[in-house]
């Protein structure tokens, strides 16, 4: 049976894990590389993909070293798509949520986004661009986008209609995979933050 974009799923897949994303600090433009770890964790992408039964015909990855290289090691020889890389953080690259809140208590990236850098609403716009991209290519079957924590959660709410401060209900952890899909017509978010068997 020819592959359909009904049937075809976009593979969300977050980059796998940093010196700076296991310390909680805001990684956006700053391009760090895998830890040992984060290459262990990227090496288990396949396996994910492989028991959600997808099988991506076409990839796409942040141009960030971190998601590239995560893809590399998952088999993937992606293109670069500057639309899916990770939430622009501004003044608060580096900074960890505890560093923010200490003079910003109530402050949220899903909410207040980061001054110098995007808001939800430029974000939510990006992430629609980003989907605009994805669409066509679902047309010969399963896609797989390397990308990050922040704009994948993004990604998965716009795909079904939610504002980007939805994206606060969903986790997703490196190297773990996200599924939107459609269901008789309707975006769905099928699975969330698949980690790989241990």
């Amino acid at each position: 049976m020819e592959p359909t974009a009904e049937r075809a799923r976009i593979a969300l897949v977050r980059h796998g894990e940093t010196v700076w994303s296991a310390g909680g600090r805001h990684t956006s433009v700053t391009d760090v590389d895998l830890t040992a770890h984060g290459i262990a964790l990227a090496t288990r992408v396949p396996t994910i993909l492989a028991l959600l039964g997808i099988t991506p015909q076409a990839a796409l990855a942040s141009p960030r070293l971190r998601a590239r290289r995560t893809a590399e090691l998952a088999g993937f020889a992606p293109r670069i798509e500057p639309a899916v890389a990770e939430w622009e953080y501004g003044a608060f690259e580096g900074l960890t949520s505890a560093q923010i809140r200490a003079t910003r208590p109530n402050w949220t990236v899903f909410d207040d986004g980061c001054p110098g850098g995007e808001s939800p609403a430029q974000v939510g716009a990006r992430a629609d661009r980003a989907l605009e991209l994805i669409r066509p290519l679902l047309s010969g079957g399963d896609v797989v986008v390397f990308s990050h924590g922040h704009f994948s959660r993004v990604l998965a709410v716009r795909w079904v209609g939610l504002a980007a401060g939805a994206a606060r209900i969903l986790a997703h952890d490196p190297a773990a995979v996200t599924v939107l899909a459609l269901d008789r017509g309707t975006p769905v978010i099928q699975h969330a933050n698949v980690p790989a068997p241990s």
